[in-house]
């Protein structure tokens, strides 16, 4: 796999890619979208917090960040960003719970008895490393409105999905920067029709190497 980077004029922000035949969980992309650094490494981490943050009016409220695939870094730095900018919670004590889930034998987010009160009756900020076909961050909101939270807000380091069930999918880089990043499902995927044989397999962690 060769990558490429795009380079923008904010410090400490990059994206690193590679064209291919990738496999994801819920479809085929010509692309992967590598943000290791950008969701592990502090400096990048905070530039990645403050460009979703700035997204955000002043009048939202954000009691947890929900963060799936490895975000944790970016969600504490944007709960950070958030409480220095005079964001609002409604936690008693007035801070923002940074929180990751856990998965069933399903692959089915659940909370426990001791983290269910960090989502019920909360305002959740959804954090992702990124959003293609929308499936995962759509069963991530249906998740956390089954244990009585409500949906803040939708954020991810990439997205090529503009919004998902109407709400907005604010990312730091999207399809501006890769135009013809396609994804598609198994069914209909070009690249196997072709026999084009598979790159890689890769999710919102990293990826395999195939062959």
């Amino acid at each position: 796999m060769e990558f490429h980077r795009i380079i923008t004029h904010k410090s400490n922000l990059e994206l690193k890619y590679a064209r291919g035949h990738f496999v994801t969980n819920h479809s085929h992309t010509n692309y992967y979208i590598d943000i290791t650094t950008l969701k592990t490494r502090l400096k990048e981490a905070e530039a990645v917090a403050r460009e979703l943050v700035m997204h955000y009016q002043s009048s939202t409220v954000v009691d947890t960040i929900l963060c799936l695939d490895d975000t944790q870094v970016i969600g504490t730095c944007v709960a950070k960003e958030l409480t220095s900018s005079g964001f609002m919670s409604l936690n008693a004590h007035e801070t923002i719970y940074v929180l990751t889930p856990e998965y069933n034998s399903n692959s089915q987010l659940i909370f426990r008895d001791n983290t269910m009160p960090m989502i019920r009756g909360k305002n959740v900020l959804i954090l992702m490393a990124s959003v293609s076909s929308g499936i995962t961050i759509h069963k991530s909101m249906e998740c956390v409105q089954y244990y009585g939270g409500k949906i803040a807000g939708l954020s991810a380091i990439y997205s090529s999905t503009k919004e998902v069930d109407g709400i907005p999918v604010v990312s730091v880089f999207n399809q501006e920067e890769l135009p013809d990043y396609h994804s598609y499902s198994y069914h209909d995927c070009p690249f196997c029709r072709q026999g084009m044989k598979i790159d890689a397999l890769v999710n919102g962690y990293g990826y395999s190497k195939m062959g």
